[in-house]
């Protein structure tokens, strides 16, 4: 009974290993049909490179393996060495690079401080001294008698282009006051002014104011103021007597019948 069993356990033993060898082998096959193909390719690929030559097969057509280490373990040793052909980048065209000037740095620019302009004053050139004239007039002095004189006195004024215009000029003014102090005076009527002094020929023609016609004096103020007149005009070298005008016209007798329609002359007294 014990032999039985014991003969019985190997049958059983041996049919296991029988059936995982078999088991085994129908996997191994299976796997092996199923890579057949990748197989081949790896098989290829490695003989390939054991002849030195260049395969041009792509990456996507070698490595798909899914289990190769327990089918093929002399390939699982090898290094699969993958050549990638590299993706050709175009050459980027060359372009003339743009010439650009040379940027010049400005400097800032500083204000120049200004300077006050100094205007030149226009100092008048001197003017060369006026050359200087005396001029005689004539006023009235009355004595200790009581007689009525012709005085002469000088002045000294600018020789100028109306000299008979200035010496009557002179004669209204009346006397200085050391003059005065002296007794000299005028008789001329106050307020009288020249209106005009002309020479044609040898004769004076001067016109005064209205205010030449009124003489508080009487007859002997007409005189002297007539007088007065007369001799400064005379004092001129080119007049020999007087016209005289009241308003630039002519009249015949001054005050109470002192004549004075012709010129009158130093001899007229």
């Amino acid at each position: 009974m014990a032999a039985g069993n014991n003969k019985n356990k190997k049958t059983h033993g041996f049919k296991l290993v029988a059936v995982f060898w078999l088991v085994f082998i129908i996997v191994i096959t299976g796997i092996f049909f199923i890579n057949l193909e990748n197989i081949k390719k790896n098989f290829n690929l490695f003989i390939t490179r054991l002849s030195g030559g260049t395969d041009t097969t792509t990456e996507s057509e070698v490595l798909n393996l899914d289990d190769p280490a327990e089918v093929f373990d002399e390939l699982s040793s090898e290094e699969i060495v993958t050549q990638i052909t590299p993706a050709v980048t175009p050459e980027p065209e060359k372009t003339e690079p743009a010439v650009t000037k040379p940027t010049v740095p400005t400097q800032p620019v500083t204000p120049t401080p200004r300077t006050p302009v100094q205007t030149e004053t226009q100092v008048p050139a001197p003017q060369p001294p006026a050359q200087m004239r005396d001029r005689p007039v004539y006023f009235t002095q009355v004595d200790n008698s009581g007689q009525i004189l012709h005085t002469r006195v000088t002045r000294r004024i600018p020789a100028s282009q109306s000299p008979m215009q200035d010496a009557l000029n002179l004669l209204l003014a009346g006397p200085s006051a050391e003059e005065l102090n002296r007794g000299i005076i005028n008789l001329i009527p106050k307020n009288t002014r020249v209106l005009s002094a002309t020479i044609r020929g040898s004769t004076a023609y001067i016109s005064f104011s209205e205010d030449f016609l009124f003489n508080t004096f009487g007859v002997e103020g007409y005189v002297a103021q007539l007088r007065q007149i007369v001799w400064t005009v005379t004092e001129f070298s080119n007049v020999n007597d007087v016209q005289i005008l009241i308003d630039g016209r002519r009249l015949d007798y001054l005050g109470e019948g002192i004549w004075i329609g012709s010129p009158i002359s130093r001899q007229s007294f």
